[in-house]
């Protein structure tokens, strides 16, 4: 699994014009990406690590620091460029794959007592953020 972590202070996902999901001070945008790989190991690792990576102000991390997370799943993550100029999905894990895997990052982040918003698994989605710093990271596990 790979996730692509901004710091932000403000974030919200609108799905035909309706937000979804939305935090409204300084936490985490956390884009989500699965390959065929990946199973319930990956999804509480990655949860793990991002609940407890210090970046946010003073070196704090969601955990320490009750800010809350927004995740939205991302399957163009494992989009593939080094070819041509149209990138190719097939690192990219099928929705009856991934789905499961996304929300077992929701309920694993959740289950540590973090605050966790969420966008709409395979809706188009706008998502809106303001970046803090800007401080964006790639976490894999």
């Amino acid at each position: 699994m790979r996730a692509v972590v901004s710091r932000v202070t403000r974030a919200r996902v609108v799905v035909a014009g309706r937000t979804v999901g939305e935090i409204e001070r300084p936490g985490l945008l956390v884009l989500v990406g699965v390959t065929h790989e990946d199973g319930a190991e990956q999804a509480r690792a990655l949860a793990r690590k991002v609940h407890e990576l210090r970046v946010l102000r003073d070196e704090e991390s969601c955990a320490t620091s009750g800010a809350p997370l927004l995740v939205v799943s991302q399957f163009t993550l494992y989009g593939a460029t080094r070819k041509g100029r149209r990138p190719s999905w097939t690192a990219a894990a099928p929705p009856e794959h991934a789905r499961p895997l996304v929300e077992e990052v929701v309920r694993d982040l959740r289950a540590r007592g973090a605050t966790v918003a969420t966008g709409q698994f395979g809706a188009d989605m706008a998502v809106e953020s303001v970046n803090d710093g800007p401080f964006t990271v790639l976490v894999e596990v």
